[in-house]
């Protein structure tokens, strides 16, 4: 069953797709035509259409709330993995570990493989000995060598 974040990002998809990668969307417009508030419509573009998922977003003032969102060229895997590297906080929870697997997998720059064995080796069960307050910095070191090795071994 899909929900209405989904329904959102697809109907975004949608129109990205039929204008040749990029699109013009009004928060307020796009709202009332699947029912929601303009904030959900926000919540979507922040979350589905961040530059890790591979887009530019621009936001207007006015008029509705103007947003343009433009689908970036594919990256090749070094290219995204670097990226990745750059985007990547000295501090990492887990969940946001998570998010960054996820995206990558979704990308096809990991291995759904791959990706499993990151999480398996940063989550907090396999961090249990090192001390709570080093556990991000620990994890955000794991992550980062593992991305190098990746890069350095690039497909």
């Amino acid at each position: 069953m899909s929900t209405m974040v989904d329904i959102i990002e697809m109907l975004i998809k949608d129109m990205i797709d039929e204008n040749g990668g990029e699109a013009r969307i009004n928060r307020s417009y796009l709202a009332e035509q699947v029912s929601c508030v303009p904030s959900q419509i926000t919540y979507v573009v922040k979350t589905r259409f961040s530059s890790d998922n591979g887009y530019i977003v621009e936001s207007k003032r006015g008029g509705g709330g103007q947003i343009m969102i433009r689908r970036l060229s594919p990256l090749t895997q070094s290219e995204y993995l670097m990226q990745m590297y750059n985007n990547i906080d000295s501090r990492l929870t887990q969940q946001q570990a998570r998010v960054v697997i996820e995206n990558s997998i979704r990308a096809g720059a990991l291995s759904l493989r791959e990706g499993n064995a990151l999480l398996s080796s940063i989550s907090d069960n396999a961090l249990e000995k090192v001390d709570a307050g080093h556990k991000t910095m620990v994890r955000s070191d794991i992550l980062k060598n593992a991305l190098i090795g990746y890069m350095m071994n690039d497909r």
